[in-house]
């Protein structure tokens, strides 16, 4: 059994949560579920069927604030922060579980805070994961639809790690939120999620943090989760997904890089509602208008 605290956020996850914790129940220290008000049965199939895990209750603070809820309870010198959508391949005790290949994965690399595996689809293709840092070019590149012109190339898709084959262990700049260990000596020298962060970006601006104190993020391909993705809000939240991006911006980029991007994201959103029409076309417009409603800081400060 691995030293690991698990950490599971739901929100009407009934679907996948039974698939989630059967898949690390047995080789964890603990799983802790922290529950934002779900009106599905998520809280009484948890506990009815997994009465070992420990269930916390709290309104929808937003997804990083649920996660730090559960580790500031939970006594595992790593932390499994794992989505209620994403589960684990493979055996879930012994030594061929994916906990204790993650974490000797991790021991081996003592200037590791964060490991990150391979996550798939439900088909079992590769869902791909890791990323690079926000930066004016890469914001153009994702909004302006540039890399589809060579979703490869590293110059036009470093946002989503073009080029990046996912098959060797490698240091890397961040990697997707759904399953993360992380060494809870750093998390408490760095922090906890910064819970301005609703949803979207909290894990970027996270990883950011541990490599500006001088962490490294690790990618590990040997072991593999699913994860179904978009399962808590359906892509509903495109609005906050805009707002977490300029929080980092004005976060760590400084005011001007903020403002700029703003107005980035807002002529490319322009540009998409004018491209595409329905409720996709829409949701961009509604968007554009959102940005051009006021200043950066506005913006960030307005209620959700």
């Amino acid at each position: 059994m691995a030293d690991v605290s698990v950490v599971v956020v739901t929100l009407d996850g009934e679907p996948w949560i039974a698939s989630c914790l059967e898949s690390v129940l047995g080789a964890a220290r603990e799983v802790i579920v922290v529950d934002h008000g779900s009106s599905d049965g998520t809280v009484a199939l948890v506990r009815e069927r997994f009465p070992q895990v420990r269930v916390l209750e709290q309104g929808n603070v937003g997804y990083g604030a649920g996660m730090n809820a559960g580790m500031r309870v939970a006594a595992g010198e790593w932390f499994l922060i794992l989505n209620s959508d994403a589960w684990a391949e493979g055996a879930t005790s012994g030594p061929e579980s994916a906990l204790e290949r993650l974490v000797a994965f991790a021991d081996a690399r003592p200037e590791a805070a964060v490991i990150a595996p391979r996550l798939l689809n439900q088909d079992g293709s590769l869902q791909r994961s890791v990323r690079g840092f926000p930066t004016l070019w890469r914001l153009a590149t994702e909004y302006l639809f540039l890399r589809k012109l060579a979703p490869r190339s590293e110059c036009l898709n470093a946002f989503y790690a073009g080029g990046f084959d996912h098959a060797h262990a490698r240091e890397v700049e961040w990697a997707m939120g759904a399953v993360l260990l992380v060494r809870s000596a750093a998390a408490s020298e760095v922090g906890l999620f910064d819970e301005s962060f609703f949803l979207f970006s909290e894990e970027t601006d996270w990883l950011y943090r541990f490599r500006e104190a001088g962490w490294q993020v690790w990618f590990d391909p040997e072991v593999a989760f699913t994860h179904v993705g978009g399962a808590s809000h359906g892509g509903r939240l495109f609005r906050e997904n805009v707002r977490g991006n300029l929080r980092f911006f004005a976060k760590h980029r400084g005011p001007r890089a903020a403002a700029r991007a703003r107005l980035l994201l807002l002529w490319s959103l322009r540009l998409r509602a004018a491209a595409f029409p329905g409720s996709r076309g829409a949701m961009y417009r509604e968007a554009a208008r959102w940005l051009a409603s006021g200043s950066v800081q506005r913006l960030l400060d307005e209620p959700r």
